[in-house]
């Protein structure tokens, strides 16, 4: 089977937050999940570098926008390492490959008369002397009397035109801008609206897509899909590929999704290997983004597919709500975010990814708390995980000499994991990834009380053989739950499959060797003092009132 995964590209403008890593975490659970089965994975995604956040970020740091890029281009992929993300092709939109094949996608779109030109009023910032790509606009949204950006309402999900904001001001000089006249290309986005509706109703009925995928695409078409402007005035981007039109650049929400396809290309000429087998009709495919992120994955992707006649439409829309941070919304202009470079420095990758995971804002908004983060790290992670598989190990260095020894299995555990694969392989394949995880970990505590149960402090003395057959079942357990973990926790599966001498991790029940030597030298998880708690909350704050008094020492004057 061939299975298409795209992470959404986060902008390269500033650091990953926890908020980013808990949208796009899903992706890797799958590609892992999938890996182990046998089938064929493409997992792409990439940074945004042509993005107007950059140019912001460039035009008040003094530097060119190609070195802001740079810097997060390369931070985000030394995150996404860290964090265990097994991503085939991790890109960037203003590679040349990239530039090439949207180029191509354009131009197959106005050959097959789905862009036209058009004469449009468009903000100019008579200040800055240039005309105002959206997001360098800010106002009120029309629709829910709002704070938001010309592009887009993060409040109610509308996609905006800037021109329909209340009180638009200039985001880089806080002048208010006028109306000029410009010349761009329009993508026939209307036209699709009867395939787009029959497209969705099927979605709906496999139940492959969230809820709040759905209500938002349902939305969009219940209102009428428009014709979206394809080209912008932008100081760096992708050229449209018309003679003449050059010094305009293709819009991001083309050319960003577009990605998933310029990036398959990608993998495919490094690696010569074919793309076409992840775009075809047979292909599935899961995007994986956050809630701001559906219209554009949900409607305008699938549109420009329609367009190119590329019979691979979304299969699974993987996403997310939005992530909280001790129960205040997440904001990266007040600094009141947790930011993934910090945490990598401080804390394990897999306590990381089991708690965005088992707290993961899949069908509401969830709360990052510092408090929750160290109890379940402590609790789940080392009190039940690493306990159980902790005892096991010293119980066998201790009374086998760190020999797995010969013996029996026992026949109910044998069920209960081969239940867990089945279970949990389709819970992920629907993408539960929270209820497959806590499936596991419910296993996990039935198998200490089984070991307390079974008191094989007790069964060494009194009944050697009962003995050997509880710590055999206890490696069996062990090696099992490393391959059934593999996709969430891989840094600590990876310790297992080498103290157990697992040769592959595959998605089915395997056994461990008799008289075989365990060769682990350190415990699972390391305890976290509760005292970090106190800590990274006064850091937040302090990180906020920083943050505060700086935007009150620059902000603009107005008269």
């Amino acid at each position: 089977m061939n299975i298409l995964i795209g992470g959404a590209w986060p902008y390269a403008n500033g650091s990953l937050h926890l908020g980013h890593i808990s949208s796009l975490l899903s992706g890797d659970i799958l590609a892992r999940y999938y890996r182990a089965k046998g089938d064929h994975v493409l997992y792409v995604s990439g940074s945004d570098c042509n993005g107007t956040p950059i140019t912001i970020r460039a035009k008040q740091e003094g530097v060119e926008p190609k070195k802001i890029a740079n810097t997060y281009h390369k931070e985000f992929k030394q995150c996404f390492d860290q964090l265990g993300f097994t991503y085939d092709c991790y890109t960037r939109t203003d590679a040349q490959h990239h530039h090439t094949t949207v180029g191509e996608i354009f131009t197959t779109l106005m050959e097959k008369g789905n862009i036209y030109r058009k004469e449009v009023e468009q903000a100019y910032c008579s200040t800055c002397e240039q005309f105002l790509p959206d997001r360098f606009v800010e106002g009120i949204c029309p629709h829910c009397g709002k704070e938001a950006r010309g592009d887009q309402c993060e409040h109610c999900s509308k996609i905006l035109e800037s021109l329909e904001l209340v009180n638009k001001k200039c985001k880089l000089c806080g002048s208010s801008p006028v109306t000029r006249n410009t010349e761009h290309f329009y993508f026939k986005l209307s036209t699709f609206q009867q395939l787009l509706e029959h497209y969705l109703k099927d979605m709906k009925e496999t139940g492959t897509w969230r809820e709040n995928a759905l209500k938002i695409a349902e939305r969009y078409l219940q209102e009428g899909l428009h014709d979206r402007a394809i080209s912008r005035d932008l100081p760096v981007g992708v050229p449209v590929p018309v003679e003449g039109y050059e010094y305009k650049k293709i819009y991001v929400w083309f050319e960003a999704v577009a990605g998933y396809y310029t990036a398959s290309k990608k993998w495919a000429e490094d690696n010569h290997k074919d793309h076409t087998s992840f775009w075809g009709e047979d292909a599935i495919s899961y995007y994986v983004h956050g809630k701001d992120n559906v219209p554009f994955h949900a409607i305008i992707w699938p549109g420009i597919l329609l367009g190119i006649n590329k019979p691979a439409l979304p299969t699974y829309m993987v996403s997310n709500e939005y992530v909280t941070i001790e129960k205040k919304k997440l904001s990266t202009s007040k600094n009141w975010a947790v930011w993934v470079p910090h945490m990598l420095e401080k804390y394990d990758p897999d306590s990381i990814r089991y708690f965005l995971t088992i707290n993961a804002p899949e069908h509401r908004d969830a709360d990052f708390s510092w408090r929750e983060f160290v109890y379940s790290h402590n609790s789940e992670l080392l009190g039940a995980y690493g306990n159980f598989v902790n005892r096991s190990v010293k119980f066998i260095e201790k009374f086998f000499h760190g020999v797995v020894p010969e013996g029996q299995i026992n026949k109910e555990m044998k069920h209960q994991v081969d239940e867990l694969y089945h279970q949990v392989g389709t819970m992920i394949e629907h993408t539960h990834f929270k209820q497959a995880l806590e499936l596991i970990f419910e296993f996990i505590r039935g198998v200490n009380k089984y070991f307390d149960q079974q008191k094989p402090w007790l069964q060494v003395k009194t009944s050697p053989k009962d003995c050997q057959n509880t710590l055999r079942s206890c490696v069996y357990i062990i090696v099992n739950l490393a391959q059934l973990l593999h996709p969430f926790l891989p840094f600590s599966s990876d310790k297992l499959k080498q103290a157990f001498n697992i040769e592959e991790i595959q998605w089915k029940a395997i056994d461990s060797n008799d008289s075989s030597s365990i060769n682990i030298s350190e415990p699972l998880f390391e305890r976290i003092d509760v005292i970090v708690i106190d800590k990274e909350i006064e850091q937040l704050r302090r990180s906020c009132r920083k943050m505060h008094i700086m935007h009150l020492l620059t902000a603009p004057f107005y008269i």
